[in-house]
């Protein structure tokens, strides 16, 4: 489903009404006002009804929206509608933690692959059944097990490598937990996970508050 150039803020927005549609219908919530909607969502009415136009009418006036109707809409927006196959480089503490995450499962993304250098780790089992591959197989291992998504969690020095590995075994997607701007060609599209410059972000408001 191909839309006109769509601001990343909606997008993240969109996230967000998804899974708050999810569980609304979880709680067995048939139908929602955008009033109600936006509330939950942390936004304005008028913002959900902006970010939805971009790709055509939802909802039914005086009524509110569907919940089950709306989710699955939006997820096909998202390309939520099928299921994501990710691979894991770098198998230390944060990647370990990023492998049990059960809310990668439930939103359609699956480790498939998790690879790492260290020989030590290397053969051995994951609690969710994956065996660690050795890096230097990525390119077999990619194409094997249909890999759409790296997931980069490596010491900063070696995510660029990583990052142009990932490249070359056809992983134009990468979600980068390192540290670190990677450099990638214009195919490739990258999303940066930093704590520390969220924490910054956190430090910074706190910090202007007690002024």
């Amino acid at each position: 489903m191909k839309f006109a150039k769509i601001p990343m803020a909606t997008i993240n927005r969109l996230s967000v009404y998804s899974r708050t549609l999810e569980e609304l219908l979880e709680n067995e919530v048939e139908v929602i006002s955008s009033e109600k909607l936006a509330k939950l969502c942390g936004v304005n009415p008028a913002q959900i009804r902006k970010d939805l136009a971009y790709f055509g009418e939802f909802g039914v006036r005086g009524v509110g929206y569907r919940v089950k109707d709306l989710m699955l809409q939006i997820k096909e927006i998202l390309g939520l509608n099928k299921t994501w196959n990710l691979g894991l480089v770098g198998v230390g503490n944060l990647g370990s933690a990023l492998i049990r995450h059960a809310n990668f499962m439930k939103q359609g993304y699956q480790f498939v692959a998790a690879l790492d250098v260290n020989p030590q780790k290397i053969g051995t089992t994951l609690p969710n059944g994956l065996v660690i591959d050795d890096f230097k197989d990525f390119e077999r291992v990619v194409k094997e097990r249909d890999v759409h998504i790296g997931v980069v969690a490596t010491p900063a020095s070696a995510a660029q490598t990583v990052a142009n590995q990932l490249i070359i075994a056809g992983i134009n997607g990468i979600l980068n937990f390192a540290p670190v701007q990677l450099q990638v060609p214009e195919c490739c599209r990258v999303e940066n996970v930093d704590f520390t410059i969220k924490l910054d972000n956190l430090a910074y408001h706190l910090s202007t508050s007690e002024d």
